[in-house]
C-alpha cells in the first residue's frame, strides 16, 4: 500500500512540474514566428498579437497556438501555412491564408500529419486556394467551427477540398462552414468519424464520401451545390436530420451504398436548369434535378424523409433493389418516381407505405392508408425513358390507347414500383413549416 501512495505522489508531483513549466509566449509579428514554435515545450500557449505572420510553420510540439484579433498567418501562395507534426496540438482564433495551390503535394491551410493524434482546430477562418484542413491518418481529431472560403479566381477542378480527412479514425467536423472550395467535405478511407451540424454551400459536392465505414452525418445543410451529399462506395452510414436546398444536381446520390440508414433528411428544390441562387458558375449541360439518386445500392433503410419540388423525386438504377422506403413524403416534384429493375418492389414496409402529394386514391375506412395502391410508373412511362423522343407523341391517341389496353390487362405490366399502403397525410414527424408542404397535405385530402 505504501509503495501504491508513493507511486500517487510521485506522479501528482510531475503533473505539478509540468503545469509549472506551461507558460504563455506573447509573439509580435517582428519575432521569428519559427524560433517561437521551436524552443516552446509541450503546454505552452502562444499568443500571436495582432498582424500578418508570413511564412510556412511547423508545429512541431503540443502547444496552443492563438491570437488576438487580426493575427494573420500569411502562407505566401506556397506549401503548407500550417504543419502539426505533434499530437495535442491546440489551433484556434486565427486568420490563415494564402497557401499553396498544388494539389499533388496536398498543399494546405492546416495539414494535420500522421503523429498528430488529438489535433484541435477551431474558431479558424482560412482562405487559400488549395486544400483547407487535410488530415492525413491521424485519430480523434477535432475540427470545430470553422469557416474555409476556395478561391474563385480558379476553376472548381482546381482548387482543393474544403475539410480533407484520409484514412482517419475518431474525426469529428462539427459547426464549420465552407464555401467555393470543390468539396466541402470530403472523407477518403475513413472509419468511425462523425460530421455534425455543417453549413456547405457553392460547391462542386458538399458531402463527399468514398470507401469509408461506419461513419455518422447528422444535422448538416447543403446548399447550391451540384451535389448535397455524394454518398459513394461505403457502408454503414447514419445520415439523419440533414437538409439540402436548391442543389443542381442530386440532393443525395448512393452509388454503391449499402446497410445503411437515411432517416428524417429534407431535400427540397432540386432543379436541373441554371440555378439563380448558385453563386458559382458551373454552367454544366446535364444537371439532373433528382432529389434522391440510387445507383447499384441495396439493403439501405430510407425512413421519414422529405423529397421535395424537384425535377424527380427518386431514381433508381442498376439493381437497386432490397431497400425499406416507409414513412417518406414526395411532395409536389415533376416526376415523383423513376425505376429501372427487373422485379417489382414495394415500398411499404409492415403496412406504412410513403406519402405521394399525386395520389389520387381513397381512404374509405378512415385509418390514413390509401385503398388504393399507389403506382407511379407505368409501362407508357418506361417506353418513353428507353425512347424519349416518344414525348411528342405523349397525348396523342395511339399512348391513351396504350394506357388503356396496360389498365385492361394487368398481366401486360412490367416491374416497377408499387406502394401498396400510401399515407393519406405528412407525417406529423415533418416539420409542416414550408407552405408547399401544407398545400399538398390539403390537396390530397380534398382528393
Amino acid at each position: 500500500m505504501s509503495s501504491l501512495f508513493a507511486r500517487l505522489g510521485y506522479l501528482l508531483c510531475i503533473s505539478f512540474a509540468l503545469s509549472a513549466q506551461a507558460e504563455t509566449i506573447n509573439v509580435n509579428p517582428t519575432d521569428n514566428l519559427q524560433l517561437v514554435l521551436d524552443s516552446s515545450q509541450s503546454g505552452d500557449q502562444i499568443m500571436l498579437a495582432k498582424g500578418v505572420y508570413q511564412g510556412n510553420f511547423i508545429v512541431s510540439h503540443a502547444v496552443e497556438l492563438t491570437g488576438e484579433v487580426g493575427a494573420v498567418i500569411d502562407g505566401q501562395n506556397k506549401d503548407h501555412t500550417l504543419l502539426i507534426n505533434s499530437a495535442d496540438v491546440y489551433i484556434h482564433n486565427l486568420r490563415i491564408q494564402n497557401w499553396g495551390v498544388d494539389l499533388t503535394d496536398l498543399d494546405s491551410g492546416i495539414f494535420v500529419s500522421r503523429s498528430a493524434a488529438n489535433t484541435r482546430i477551431e474558431h479558424n477562418y482560412l482562405q487559400g486556394g488549395g486544400f483547407g484542413i487535410w488530415v492525413d491518418a491521424s485519430p480523434d481529431v477535432k475540427i470545430v467551427a470553422n469557416k474555409v472560403e476556395g478561391d474563385l479566381n480558379m476553376r472548381s477542378s482546381d482548387r482543393g477540398n474544403g475539410i480533407h480527412l484520409y484514412n482517419v479514425k475518431g474525426a469529428l467536423a462539427k459547426d464549420n462552414e465552407v464555401w467555393h472550395t470543390r468539396d466541402g467535405i470530403y472523407i477518403d478511407t475513413s472509419n468511425g468519424n462523425e460530421l455534425i451540424g455543417n453549413h456547405l454551400h457553392d460547391l462542386r459536392y458538399g458531402v463527399h464520401y468514398m470507401y469509408s465505414y461506419h461513419n455518422l452525418v447528422k444535422d448538416n445543410f447543403t446548399r447550391n451545390t451540384r451535389t448535397g451529399y455524394a454518398l459513394m462506395q461505403s457502408k454503414y452510414l447514419t445520415v439523419i436530420g440533414n437538409r439540402s436546398k436548391n442543389d443542381a444536381n442530386y440532393g443525395i446520390l448512393m452509388n454503391y451504398i449499402t446497410n445503411s440508414t437515411l432517416k428524417n433528411n429534407r431535400v427540397e428544390g432540386v432543379q436541373n436548369n441554371r440555378n439563380p441562387h448558385m453563386q458559382q458558375s458551373t454552367n454544366l449541360a446535364g444537371l439532373e434535378g433528382k432529389a434522391l439518386f440510387i445507383y447499384n445500392s441495396l439493403f439501405n433503410e430510407i425512413r421519414d424523409n422529405l423529397f421535395a419540388e424537384s425535377d424527380m423525386g427518386i431514381h433508381l438504377t442498376a439493381g437497386s433493389e432490397d431497400n425499406v422506403l416507409s414513412g417518406n413524403a414526395f411532395v409536389s416534384n415533376k416526376e415523383q418516381v423513376k425505376y429501372v429493375a427487373t422485379r417489382t418492389q414495394d415500398w411499404s414496409d409492415k403496412g406504412v407505405g410513403n406519402f405521394w402529394s399525386d395520389y389520387l386514391g381513397w381512404d374509405m375506412d378512415g385509418d390514413g392508408i390509401g385503398d388504393v395502391e399507389y403506382e407511379p410508373n407505368d409501362s407508357v412511362d418506361r417506353l418513353l425513358w428507353k425512347f424519349p423522343s416518344a414525348k411528342l407523341l405523349l397525348n396523342s391517341p395511339a399512348v391513351e390507347t396504350l394506357r388503356w389496353v396496360q389498365r385492361q390487362f394487368p398481366i401486360l405490366k412490367s416491374p416497377g414500383v408499387v406502394d401498396s399502403h400510401p399515407l393519406m397525410a405528412i407525417p406529423d414527424s415533418f416539420d409542416r413549416s414550408g407552405s408547399q408542404l401544407e398545400a399538398a397535405a390539403g390537396q390530397v385530402a380534398e382528393n
